[in-house]
């Protein structure tokens, strides 16, 4: 890849993580005035929201990270045994399960908000 290139992904990185935040920052300041029995609902709303969204987000990156060595593993193991196909899409289904885990705790932080 040109040096170029990856600059430009580099840049188009940092803009969107720069939207990200200050679309982030936009939402957390522009709240209205609430009574307090409704501020309290609202905050611990947005606790476990909060909570869902960090549950799904890690267990996805984690996810993709297991997938991409125990993908490639698999893929160097039936180049040269095809044999064993169906051991390797085992094992990486398997660690695509853990973003099934975390989209559940997910689901489920978010019935009780």
């Amino acid at each position: 890849m040109s040096v170029w290139i990856r600059r430009g992904l580099h840049a188009v990185n940092a803009a969107v993580a720069l939207a990200a935040l200050t679309l982030l920052i936009w939402a957390l300041t522009s709240g209205t005035a609430h009574s307090t029995a409704a501020a309290q609902e609202t905050t611990g709303n947005w606790g476990a929201l909060l909570g869902a969204a960090i549950a799904v987000a890690g267990s996805a990156i984690g996810a993709g990270v297991a997938v991409a060595y125990t993908g490639a593993a698999a893929l160097a193991a039936m180049s040269e045994r095809p044999e064993l196909f169906g051991r390797a899409i085992v094992i990486v289904g398997l660690a695509e399960g853990i973003a099934i885990y975390g989209l559940v705790i997910g689901i489920v932080l978010i019935g009780r908000a």
